[in-house]
């Protein structure tokens, strides 16, 4: 709920991304994004739209985050899982975005390589890092027992994005144990 007056209270919106490209995934995440919920607490709103495989090459999902981001309000923050938050990071150095965006949080995030076709439509241009605003906070998160991204590709994003806030935990898998709790305690100091 949004309050105007003298002294100014409003919901901070977060859009969340889920991984992977099926309902399966985006069920699967929900856990992650009820926990966000419930650490953020009602000063938040937290959004959770499905991005559906639309066919393409990379089902559709630079469009569609692009979409959300465009349509979002200034000062909001944006949060990815696995797939969607490459996808998301691929969206931000590739697009222009017209919204201010407070922060940027990036979980168990998969760096796509490799000379397979079905790889290409996923990897990051060469120069993303410098078409990410370094002025906003980006934070990665990584589980050192995350059996689906190994933890390899996380010391690359280290490579490319120094300035950023690195958080190993470790234990909690590719799904952090369905708790969000460091993310959030990341985004309530923003």
């Amino acid at each position: 709920m949004k309050f105007l007056s003298n002294s100014i209270m409003m919901t901070k919106q977060v859009i969340f991304f889920h991984g992977g490209g099926s309902e399966g995934d985006f069920e699967a995440d929900k856990k992650l994004v009820d926990s966000l919920k419930a650490h953020l607490g009602s000063s938040f709103d937290v959004q959770y739209p499905f991005l559906p495989d639309d066919g393409s090459p990379d089902l559709g999902r630079r469009r569609q985050i692009g979409s959300a981001i465009a349509g979002s309000e200034d000062g909001v923050i944006l949060v990815g899982h696995s797939f969607g938050a490459s996808m998301l990071l691929a969206a931000l150095s590739e697009t222009e975005v017209t919204r201010t965006i407070a922060g940027i949080f990036l979980i168990a995030t998969p760096f796509w390589q490799g000379t397979e076709d079905w790889v290409e439509p996923f990897k990051l241009r060469p120069d993303f890092a410098r078409q990410i605003d370094r002025r906003i906070p980006l934070y990665l998160y990584h589980c050192l027992d995350d059996e689906d991204v190994p933890v390899e590709q996380f010391a690359i994003y280290k490579q490319h994005l120094p300035w950023a806030t690195f958080r190993e935990i470790t234990t909690g898998g590719h799904q952090f144990n369905d708790d969000l709790g460091v993310v959030a305690a990341d985004i309530a100091q923003l």
